[in-house]
């Protein structure tokens, strides 16, 4: 149980977008604000343009939230703001296997998720044949149905998947020698011979990764589906019929709303409830 004391939290928001106009900033902020003000919690947080202008907070903030972006993250290696950011990660991973008792708490999506996964050489990252963009079902493996971030969410779940990249064929020597764990998979396509792309994964007890966009709400979705160019993309992959359905899953309480009002919430609660304790 979350107290009501006002325990001073900062929060770091890492944009990834590279400028590009997108709803999932806004995203974290109104999931941040909404949780602050259901906790009566004394949290602030500070958006960073890593991408775009290079900056990179400090060790000084509590939780950071890494953000999806465009374009390959692969072509990024060597560059100025990956340098700065992966040194970040460095410094919140070696702060987590000091002796201080307060741990800092991170998640990744999409983008960063792809990045993290290069850091730590977890799979084949790869251009899909196609871009994947709609509202799609997540698999949990063994792992994913006991995490507590998934805590209350269906098997499956739905979600935004919205990428030309994805990670596939897990490098299982690397998960076990690095103690960390697949959390879920995307849908089974039994109709096509691919490889299955790695959703979710928990990298340690303090940070945590999704593939898909756990910070999207219905209604900025709704707006993006309803363009003809995303409507073009998601008929051309999926069908007219999957298209209706999609939008038929945004006025259902127990799809995307759901694990809006589930995944990062409960990645903070955990956070919080552990700076609690000490």
């Amino acid at each position: 149980m979350i107290k009501s004391e006002k325990l001073p939290i900062k929060v770091a928001i890492l944009d990834l977008y590279d400028g590009t106009e997108n709803e999932a900033i806004s995203g974290f902020q109104d999931i941040l604000q909404r949780y602050k003000l259901k906790n009566n919690l004394s949290l602030t947080y500070e958006v960073f343009n890593v991408r775009k202008k290079v900056e990179v907070p400090g060790t000084d903030f509590d939780i950071y939230i890494s953000s999806g972006g465009p374009g390959s993250p692969i072509d990024s290696e060597g560059t100025e703001w990956e340098k700065k950011y992966f040194q970040l990660i460095d410094k919140i991973e070696d702060h987590n296997l000091s002796n201080n008792p307060q741990k800092k708490y991170s998640f990744y999506v999409c983008h960063s998720f792809q990045l993290m996964c290069r850091k730590y050489q977890l799979g084949d990252v790869n251009m899909r044949n196609s871009a994947s963009f709609g509202v799609l079902p997540v698999h949990q493996t063994q792992a994913g149905l006991i995490e507590p971030v998934f805590e209350g969410l269906p098997d499956p779940f739905y979600t935004v998947d919205s990428r030309l990249w994805q990670v596939i064929h897990p490098n299982e020597k690397r998960f076990v020698d690095l103690g960390m764990q697949l959390l879920a998979i995307e849908k089974e396509r039994p109709y096509v011979d691919l490889p299955r792309a790695m959703m979710a994964i928990r990298f340690d007890d303090y940070s945590i990764a999704t593939q898909f966009h756990p910070e999207a709400d219905a209604a900025s979705v709704r707006t993006l589906l309803l363009k003809d160019e995303e409507k073009q993309e998601v008929v051309a992959e999926h069908g007219i019929d999957k298209y209706n359905e999609m939008l038929e899953r945004l006025d259902d309480a127990d799809k995307l709303t759901h694990t809006q009002n589930t995944i990062i919430p409960n990645f903070l609660d955990q956070a919080v409830l552990s700076f609690q304790e000490m």
